[in-house]
């Protein structure tokens, strides 16, 4: 096997783990806090971009605004979303999270974290360091073959993080 055949299988691997376990402790946050992945989705969105129209959540869940309507007043009434009048055009109604609705993203952040907390404490500071190497290039190649460009925090976060570790060297 080539170096680079090994590196795509470890990649692979350890994709598949971490998909693995983000998506099972997704699934159940979403059984135990009542919420759909549509809902879930739709807070961690609002949460993300701040206020946003019932169109816009159509569009990122791929259902119709009827659709979306209906989803987003349970949301509503359920005390998690707030709606208003958009003011450049009162027809329109901008969404945007509750407090409640901020407490159940930051709940869901944290009780995913819980696992990456598990591995980090298992693996040694020599190991750590070396990851973070490893994981900053390729968090750099990634983005720079296809750039998010919806979340240039992240990019940023990474430039941080690169120069506290080349600095501590």
């Amino acid at each position: 096997m080539t170096i680079s055949e090994e590196f795509s299988q470890v990649l692979h691997d350890w994709s598949e783990t971490l998909m693995r376990r983000s998506m099972h402790d997704f699934i159940q946050f979403s059984k135990d806090s009542g919420l759909s992945m549509p809902q879930i989705r739709t807070l961690f969105h609002l949460s993300h971009d701040g206020k946003c129209g019932v169109s816009e959540i159509g569009e990122l869940l791929g259902v119709t605004n009827p659709a979306a309507s209906q989803m987003i007043d349970r949301l509503v009434i359920d005390g998690y979303i707030e709606r208003s009048e958009d003011p450049a055009d009162r027809r329109a109604k901008r969404l945007k999270l509750t407090g409640k609705g901020r407490a159940i993203v930051t709940e869901s952040i944290e009780i995913r974290s819980r696992w990456m907390e598990k591995l980090t404490e298992s693996l040694t500071l020599k190991e750590q360091k070396s990851i973070i190497s490893a994981l900053l290039i390729l968090t750099k190649t990634a983005q720079d073959l296809e750039p998010d460009e919806n979340h240039p925090s992240i990019k940023f976060k990474h430039e941080i993080l690169a120069e506290t570790i080349s600095g501590s060297e």
